[in-house]
């Protein structure tokens, strides 16, 4: 597919309670850590990055990964993934993007909004959250 047939979009993942002192970053396109922090005292951990969607939708982009002909979505990196060897975990969320809503999809590409999509970033065993975590809201906020 032609980039020409592709919108850029913007796309923010929030995580939400993330378990403090515990690094997370975006995972990059050659799978190292992108744009590490952490939560001093419980605050949330934005991410913001841009995705191609073409028609389908498709999605495409350096922290854009698949699975399969239809399953796309964006690894969390956290703890040592996250570039900090002394932590005690060594874990990635799974956070789907191909689910994300066509009418959000649709406000992103006409209205230039960002899609918000927020996590919860602490398992019930008081852990880092990791696999794959289900958003907790997904919506549109204005730049």
């Amino acid at each position: 597919m032609a980039q020409t047939d592709q919108s850029v979009i913007n796309v923010r993942i929030v995580i939400e309670r993330p378990v403090i002192g515990v690094l997370h970053s975006l995972q990059a396109k050659d799978g190292s850590p992108l744009d590490p922090r952490c939560s001093r005292a419980g605050e949330a951990l934005p991410f913001d990055f841009q995705v191609r969607v073409g028609p389908g939708p498709k999605f495409f982009g350096d922290q854009v990964r698949r699975e399969g002909p239809v399953r796309r979505f964006v690894y969390i990196r956290i703890g040592q993934l996250a570039g900090d060897p002394s932590s005690p975990w060594s874990r990635r969320m799974k956070i789907d993007i191909h689910d994300i809503e066509n009418d959000l999809l649709a406000h992103a590409v006409d209205g230039g909004g960002i899609i918000e999509t927020t996590v919860i970033g602490t398992a019930k065993d008081g852990t880092p959250a990791c696999a794959t975590v289900r958003p907790a809201g997904r919506r549109i906020v204005e730049r």
